[in-house]
């Protein structure tokens, strides 16, 4: 969006404006944190002078102090600079050509770690009961962490096995496949989901939030049971931008920790997160002869993992069907 010719802001304050023309902007919840985090830090750093009376050499400093200081990554550097362009441009107005000539660092290029299908099934075996359900769908339908979060009753298709996300990475929908040994589990997780659908009924809770302008459109909608989470928290919480107390979706760095722990108990020595086992799926679908369009269309990866056809070689052919056994699992709550 180019600087003037966005709607006047109505609020006063700065932080306020920010968020204003953030959520103008249609930019995520974790956008608008961060952007704002970085904005207080440079207002402070520069001991409360206001950013109109500002220029580059004030930007240039704060971003070398990160540098060569704080030792930010490049990618944390680069969000810091992102902020202050959009501070400079969309809140104050402001587009002068200093703000073009301003370094940016560039990130280095990473093997991402691929686990193993045998490493998989150690790690998904060691996951907690509570948990396993919703681990396995990374691997098995190749989601993003936030995007199996945000699942809704209504995004899952049983008789066609497959599973719906919307609003993915660049705000995109696309259909994922939904593995045969899941089928059993996501059903009983969701018997324990409408539960605490029902209780929040009875107790008059609002309803979850909802995208956008839906919940004036349709204004019972969010007190339906086919916009609640799939994988709901346990406890009611504060919507950060309503302030409306309601059921959210677990947290993600909850199911982070989940992960970390079984991997110190599957005894794999290495980081892995629930992108992890996004980048495994991708890799064991190519081992086994899926089209590598066909594998960037299901996951809309922009790159795959960048390994060479050797080393995918050694790994064992991947099925959908490799995942553990879910006898005794307890839903997710």
């Amino acid at each position: 969006m180019k600087p003037g010719t966005a709607p006047p802001l109505r609020s006063a304050r700065l932080l306020d404006q920010m968020r204003e023309r953030i959520r103008y902007c249609h930019y995520s919840l974790r956008t608008e944190q961060a952007y704002l985090f970085w904005v207080r830090r440079f207002i402070r750093f520069h001991r409360l002078q206001h950013p109109r009376s500002m220029g580059s050499a004030e930007v240039e400093s704060f971003l070398s102090h990160l540098a060569t200081e704080r030792h930010v990554a490049p990618s944390t550097h680069k969000q810091a600079l992102a902020a202050l362009l959009f501070l400079y441009r969309q809140v104050l107005d402001i587009d002068l050509p200093w703000m073009q000539q301003i370094g940016r660092p560039k990130s280095p290029l990473r093997i991402p770690v691929v686990l193993s299908r045998a490493e998989v099934a150690r790690l998904l075996e060691q996951v907690e009961p509570t948990f396993s359900v919703m681990v396995a769908s990374l691997y098995g339908a190749g989601l993003r962490l936030m995007e199996c979060l945000r699942l809704r009753v209504k995004d899952v298709d049983f008789d066609r096995k497959i599973l719906i996300v919307r609003e993915g990475k660049g705000r995109k929908d696309r259909a994922v496949m939904l593995p045969e040994p899941l089928i059993i589990p996501l059903h009983r997780q969701l018997e324990h989901s409408h539960a605490l659908w029902a209780e929040d009924r009875a107790h008059r809770v609002p309803g979850v939030s909802m995208p956008d302008a839906l919940a004036r459109k349709y204004p019972r909608a969010a007190e339906s049971w086919a916009w609640h989470w799939v994988f709901p928290s346990p406890t009611l919480s504060l919507d950060p931008r309503s302030g409306i107390r309601r059921r959210h979706h677990q947290y993600e760095q909850t199911v982070g920790r989940v992960i970390a722990r079984a991997v110190v108990k599957a005894q794999i020595p290495r980081k892995v997160t629930a992108h992890t086992l996004r980048h495994s799926f991708a890799t064991h679908l190519l081992d086994s002869g899926v089209d590598i369009r066909r594998v960037r269309e299901l996951l809309h990866f922009r790159l795959l993992p960048d390994l060479s056809r050797s080393a995918l070689n050694s790994l064992p052919a991947f099925h959908s069907g490799h995942l553990p056994e879910f006898a005794s699992e307890r839903p997710t709550s």
